[in-house]
């Protein structure tokens, strides 16, 4: 079975508390109310799960696909992600029977708790990310000559191609410490997202210096720079914005919320 997660809205994303989609008790169950955006996968899902405000208050529900009133669309026009299926859910006076609402969820924690699991994950693949750029850059450095020899032999060339190799070394010690800290029930949220915004933006400058050294063939799609360039953008943003997790962070440091 395939499943979905329907937490982001078309005007909620960063606020996910603000949702509006919601479920009123029925006999037997429960009727819901809303739409959710930009969730993978969720055109072929048999199954998704929708967070959604009952009596106020954010609950986990099970819709299953083929519901009457439950519907997905596929989002058209994507320039990155390409290769992963993006939806948006509508929920027209759909019927969840009650047995189809997670028991043990109240309130946006819960919704939370998945994300966070996400981003630990994010911060090991924009690595992965990492190290294809510069595996491709490295390689047609050292093959690609200019005037009198490779473009790997000017000292332009070497600054950043260390450089990337340094930040990738960097991203993979913190990853690994995120790890161990994970294995040992030690793990924070806010280490989390620590690591997310860091290997995020750091891959994408990364990237972007490894389509510099490919020249005009970092735009083809005979090597992988532009497409992994077009994927970060898209990942820099997802699974909390590199904005919000400065804000995370920046509370955690100083004791000071800086958002509602």
């Amino acid at each position: 079975k395939i499943g979905c997660f329907g937490l982001t809205e078309p005007d909620y994303g960063s606020n996910p508390g603000g949702m509006v989609t919601k479920a009123e008790k029925n006999e037997g169950g429960y009727i819901l109310n809303g739409a959710k955006m930009w969730i993978t996968n969720g055109t072929i899902a048999d199954v998704a799960v929708v967070w959604a405000k009952l009596d106020g208050v954010v609950n986990g529900f099970l819709v299953e696909k083929g519901w009457k009133g439950y519907s997905a669309a596929e989002m058209k026009g994507k320039h990155s992600l390409r290769a992963s299926l993006t939806s948006e859910l509508i929920f027209q006076d759909v019927f969840v029977p009650e047995e189809n609402r997670l028991p043990n969820t109240s309130g946006l924690k819960s919704a939370l708790m998945c994300l966070n699991q996400a981003r630990y994950g994010i911060a090991w693949g924009v690595t992965g990310s990492m190290m294809a750029c510069y595996n491709s850059a490295l390689s047609y450095a050292k093959s690609r000559k200019q005037f009198s020899k490779p473009i790997a032999a000017y000292q332009m060339t070497q600054e950043k191609l260390v450089y990337m190799l340094t930040e990738i070394t960097k991203a993979q010690l913190l990853n690994l410490q995120l790890g161990r800290l994970k294995d040992s029930g030690k793990l924070k949220f806010t280490q989390v997202s620590l690591a997310k915004r860091n290997n995020c933006e750091i891959a994408l400058n990364i990237a972007r210096i490894a389509r510099e050294i490919l020249g005009a063939n970092g735009i083809l799609d005979e090597y992988p720079v532009m497409r992994h360039s077009a994927n970060l953008e898209s990942v820099k943003t997802y699974e909390g914005t590199h904005e919000m997790h400065t804000l995370i962070l920046g509370e955690d440091i100083t004791g000071f919320p800086a958002f509602d």
